[in-house]
């Protein structure tokens, strides 16, 4: 299978990642929200990162990793509580290290530029799902030539829908050409097919955005869904978990609208997301219709906004979009 080694390796280390990322967030109390303490976020983000950059230099040293992350502000004498902890959270997963050996992992996800294969790792995607106890993902994706040839999306607050699994918590991963799969993200289980809906009565379609309306525009969203006849309230919910719940067919469309014409969307946000619905049967464009591009660096700086679908009701969401005046 292509990219046989590169899967293993890709499942294994997000699967690591998760547990830090499950551990640090047992450990949040009502205090820390009261008190706007992003402590618990940063102690996982910069983990995450660790364990997934390590893994990935040691078994494909040649390959530049684009993540969201760099160990700069760790090194400042008033952030070494947290370097601490972070060392005690990698204990726990029996990988020991030093102070340096950490920063140097994290910064192994310091590359910015686009070269012809590359990783790209956002450690933590949902940050407030996070600190809330919500939905947050681990996204990992390789890219070679351009395109997005293997993607992972850990979901570690996902609801399984399978019965014969009560836990929670889903691993989805993607190899260009080979479909979408889910497996739980403990235990073993024999990865499930995934597909996207077939829904095509516009009266029945369920469609999801951002909890965070700074992330995306909800008085547009609602408008492309008055339009459409869209009569199910939106499902708002943080992170690339929206993208799992679109390629299992639990959602029919997802909107991520321009809130400002100045930001570009960033590549670690969306990639592990992209191929895992695309490889269910989706589709995924800007708001223009056009493929997102993967060759200008850390943004998605050639194109506007994002919209996710199960590819029978794209053109008209597109159209809708055109109708309405943003596209």
């Amino acid at each position: 299978m292509e990219y046989e080694r590169e899967l293993e390796v890709a499942v294994q280390a997000v699967r690591l990642a998760a547990k830090v990322c499950r551990s640090v967030q047992s450990g949040i109390t009502n205090e820390v929200l009261e008190k706007e303490d992003r402590s618990p976020v940063t102690v996982a983000d910069y983990s995450s990162q660790a364990v997934v950059c390590r893994a990935i230099a040691n078994a494909f040293p040649d390959d530049p990793i684009i993540g969201e992350e760099d160990s700069s502000a760790l090194l400042q004498s008033q952030n070494a509580p947290f370097l601490e902890l972070i060392v005690t959270e990698l204990s726990k997963q029996k990988i020991d290290a030093t102070y340096d050996q950490i920063c140097s992992w994290i910064d192994q996800g310091g590359s910015s530029q686009y070269t012809d294969r590359f990783w790209t790792l956002d450690p933590i995607d949902g940050t407030k799902g996070f600190l809330r106890g919500d939905q947050y993902a681990i996204s990992l994706a390789l890219l070679v030539d351009g395109r997005i040839d293997v993607g992972i999306l850990a979901c570690p607050n996902l609801i399984n829908p399978s019965p014969k699994n009560e836990s929670t918590g889903g691993l989805f991963y993607a190899v260009r050409g080979q479909g979408s799969f889910a497996v739980p993200l403990v235990g073993v289980a024999d990865p499930t097919p995934v597909r996207v809906s077939s829904t095509c009565d516009w009266s029945r379609v369920r469609f999801c955005e951002s909890v965070e309306s700074s992330h995306s525009a909800h008085g547009i969203s609602a408008q492309v869904a008055d339009r459409l006849g869209i009569v199910t309230p939106p499902v708002r919910l943080d992170s690339q978990a929206k993208y799992a719940v679109v390629a299992r067919g639990e959602a029919d469309i997802y909107l991520r609208l321009p809130t400002r014409a100045d930001y570009n969307e960033k590549i670690w946000d969306h990639a592990g997301g992209v191929l895992v619905v695309e490889e269910a049967g989706g589709r995924v464009s800007d708001i223009y219709g056009n493929a997102l591009q993967f060759t200008h660096g850390r943004e998605l700086s050639a194109n506007c906004g994002v919209v996710v679908s199960n590819g029978t009701m794209h053109e008209r969401v597109l159209a809708t979009l055109r109708e309405i005046g943003v596209a």
